[in-house]
């Protein structure tokens, strides 16, 4: 039966990202909350879904010329440390107060999310 719930929220992660809504946090989400994963566990297998994703896009943009080399290269740079200095900082933090600080962070996008203003409604 816990198949049937990985493929459920595998499809839904799957639609909620195609429109653009970060289907990475939906199976955060699910792993830690009915599949009990700590925190690390489960940002350890969304970057595991994440990573294909982004090579593929990398390669598509590339591909297309829409990437600015002489921009990407710097942000890389300074961007792959901080990686490493993350995920220390995550390890030292720990999943109990790591699940809640993503959890504020959702509530905090999510409230803004639905009392920011439509930017494509305001009047000039």
């Amino acid at each position: 039966m816990s198949w049937v719930w990985a493929t459920a929220a595998s499809f839904l992660g799957a639609v909620i990202s195609a429109l653009g809504m970060g289907g990475g946090g939906i199976l955060l989400i699910y792993l830690t909350a009915y599949l009990g994963m700590s925190q690390l566990e489960a940002q350890g297998i969304n970057l595991v879904f994440f990573l294909p994703v982004a090579a593929v896009a990398l390669v598509i943009h590339a591909k297309h010329k829409l990437i600015r080399w002489k921009v990407v290269l710097p942000f890389v740079a300074l961007g792959l440390p901080a990686v490493w200095l993350g995920a220390w900082l995550a390890q030292k933090v720990g999943s109990d107060l790591l699940s809640k600080l993503f959890g504020g962070f959702l509530l905090v996008i999510g409230l803004r999310e639905l009392f920011s203003k439509d930017p494509s409604k305001q009047k000039d």
